[in-house]
Formats: structure tokens, sequence, C-alpha cells
């Protein structure tokens, strides 16, 4: 971890998913900073209207973004260099469905992995053409606990997770020595949209958007490779990591993970899990990006 602190203050930030969730509380967070942001999300509307309200000297910018399209995505940080050269882009939009793989839709499978994963591979790759001929740069991708913690219920999202993990880890390595930061953010359950109608791990309370956000802001002040919100859960997550299965099933049993797919209510879950159920069109609103 750098020792220096590096001011956020005018650097350019482009955020995924960014109207809403833990995305708008972090284009608020770095705003506050003295960042220029750029939201983008597959609700443009909000997104322009939510970059307008955004605080600090600015500018900002709200745009359509759908994370699945190279070329949508490429679009989109053409529009955010209006505000600057890009120096920050926070890979956070994702969709979580709780379901039993079994039942799960292939269509649904399908969507995940476009969003979560292929999402974040392709900003990485538009990011890197602007970033490295610069030699700097920080590429930040907002994963999940589940990224390290596998969840009943969330198989595919678990996977996908897991992927931005590795690839996080990949890419620092390869990119060691060139000037460009590479962060993953790994938050236990949200109170987001994306958690509706579910209850967090026993012991766990439930994490705040502005929790999140601000441990981004840190990370873009201080790079660091990965960081776990609440910052309590990284010595217990990595100790369970090095555990035998058998002794790491205890431990899931203790903290009830592998209670949480079962016990959703799927009442309160309804018009969220509608949204990513069905093909959605550009002009359509946010797929609940976080």
């Amino acid at each position: 971890m750098s020792k220096t602190a590096i001011p956020i203050s005018g650097r350019t930030v482009a955020i995924t998913g960014g109207a809403r969730g833990l995305g708008l509380a972090t284009a608020k967070a770095v705003a506050e900073r003295g960042a220029r942001v750029a939201i983008g999300d597959l609700d443009g509307d909000l997104a322009r209207v939510e970059a307008a309200a955004l605080p600090g000297p600015g500018p900002h910018a709200g745009y359509s973004l759908d994370v699945t399209d190279p070329e949508s995505f490429e679009a989109f940080l053409v529009q955010a260099s209006e505000l600057g050269p890009l120096d920050v882009l926070i890979n956070n939009a994702g969709i979580m469905p709780v379901r039993a793989f079994a039942e799960e839709d292939p269509i649904v499978t399908r969507r995940q992995i476009e969003i979560n994963l292929l999402g974040v591979t392709t900003g990485a790759r538009l990011a890197l053409a602007r970033m490295l001929p610069r030699g700097s740069g920080h590429i930040v991708n907002v994963a999940s606990a589940a990224g390290r913690v596998a969840v009943p219920g969330e198989a595919v999202y678990t996977a996908t997770k897991h992927a931005v993990v590795g690839f996080g880890d990949a890419l620092r390595a390869e990119l060691r020595g060139r000037g460009i930061e590479v962060s993953t953010i790994m938050p236990s359950l949200a109170a987001t949209e994306l958690a509706a109608g579910m209850q967090p791990p026993r012991f766990v309370p439930m994490v705040k958007p502005e929790q999140v956000a601000k441990a981004i802001a840190r990370v873009l002040e201080r790079p660091k490779l990965e960081v776990y919100v609440p910052a309590w859960t990284t010595p217990l997550i990595r100790m369970t990591l090095a555990m035998p299965p058998s002794l790491r099933d205890r431990t899931r049993a203790l903290f009830g993970i592998d209670e949480m797919g079962g016990a959703v209510d799927s009442e309160a879950r309804a018009s969220y899990e509608q949204r990513y159920q069905r093909p959605v069109a550009a002009d359509e609103h946010e797929l609940a990006e976080r």
C-alpha cells in the first residue's frame, strides 16, 4: 500500500452502474473529494439526473451504458473523456439472482456472466487502451465477499465474483511496473436493491453503500489489491480459505451462510427478479446494477 495518499481531486473517474446503490454512493464520495465523475448506467436519464446532483466542483456527467455491449462501453469512455483523460474506471455494474442452480434459467446464467464478468473484462480492456500510453491509471473492480466465500443459491453469481477476483490478481501481475493500479473490492451483503428480501450472514450486519464508497475512495488514495468491507471480516475470510472443507462447512454453518439462499422473501424481491429475467432494451430502466 502506498504510504503517501494520492489526491482524488482533479482525477476523472468513470463508474459503471453508477446511477443507484453502491455506484451512486461511490460517485458521491469521489465527487466530494474533487473528482470529475462520469456515471454510466443502462438508465441514461437517471444517470444524467444523478450526475447533475453530484457535489464538488465537477464537472460531472451521466451517460447511457450497457456493459454487455463493447460499442456502448467504448462510447461511454469516449464521452467520459470530455471531462478529462480517464484516470479511474470503477467496474461496479452487477446483478445477483438468488435461486438453486438446477432451477436457474440458462438465460439468467448467461446474463450474470455477461454483466458481472465480461462487463468487467471489457471495461478493463478499453480503459487500459487509454491508461497504458499515459503510464498511469487505476482500475477498481467491485466484486463481493462471494468472490472468496461460496454462497448456496448464488452458484453462478459466486462463480463470476471468484472470476473477477482472479482476474484482478492476474491483471495486477501483468501491469506491475507500468503505472497502472488494480484493486478488487469485496463487500459483504450490501443494503441495496440487489439484496432485496435477503438477510445478511449471522454476526455480519448489512453493509451500507456509504461504507463501500468510503473503502473505494481510500483505495484510490492508497492503492491496494484487495479490500474487504467491512474490514474486520478480512482475517476471518482469509482464515476460512485456509481451512479443510469439513471445518469450512462448520464455519459456514456458524455464520448461517448456507441458509442465505433459502431464507429469501420472494415477494420483496419480485420486482428486481422481473427485470433481470426478461430481455432488457437499451432504453429500459437499469437492471438494478448494484
